[in-house]
């Protein structure tokens, strides 16, 4: 389990099946995601889910995020394309309550997550794509220290790359070192500024 200031991610488990049915399923977030909505039946769907559970995959790390608050199922993220030559990898992330939306999850998700990455594995960049149109998730990202580095096209939709170096680590150790805080702030974790 990986705790945030707002946010916790935890193991996917068969009990997320529902959310990440609904969430898939739904045309607004697949436009978010660049992709058709799922059109299998849950039946199939938890069939595919159970056996993606069972089979972990070496390239991919699949997480649900729950608030810290409430463990409230709210979204997933994950990194993939595990890249040990290159010692990259890309993230996803999807907030798909929208009751979420804007309070700082997704941020905190992502950071969260990029400290586990660069603590726990050998991954010198993390990189993800962001819909060009898409200027919330992008405010998200760069939020988070991600910096535009090119651009790409796939199936159609135009795409910014962004990226995220190890040295974030530092700047963000140096930005919590130097801030004032409470003892009970969660201040020992850095911040995504």
């Amino acid at each position: 389990m990986l705790i945030g200031q707002k946010v916790v991610l935890r193991e996917k488990h068969i009990g997320d099946a529902g959310n990440d049915y609904a969430w898939r399923r739904d045309s607004d977030l697949s436009r978010l995601d660049a992709v058709s909505p799922l059109d299998m039946s849950y039946r199939e769907y938890v069939g595919y889910y159970a056996d993606e559970l069972k089979y972990m995959s070496r390239r991919r790390r699949r997480f649900a995020i729950d608030t810290l608050a409430e463990g409230k199922h709210i979204g997933n993220c994950m990194y993939y394309d595990i890249d040990e030559d290159m010692r990259q990898a890309e993230l996803g992330i999807m907030i798909g309550d929208r009751e979420y939306w804007g309070r700082g999850c997704g941020a905190d998700a992502v950071a969260t997550l990029a400290r586990h990455i660069f603590n726990d594995t050998n991954v010198d960049r993390i990189y993800l794509k962001t819909l060009e149109w898409n200027v919330r998730a992008q405010r998200c990202f760069r939020k988070c220290g991600f910096i535009a580095c090119g651009r790409t096209t796939k199936q159609g939709n135009d795409f910014f790359v962004m990226e995220l170096h190890r040295g974030w680590m530092k700047s963000t150790e140096a930005d919590t070192a130097t801030a004032p805080h409470s003892a009970d702030s969660g201040a020992s974790l850095p911040h995504a500024t």
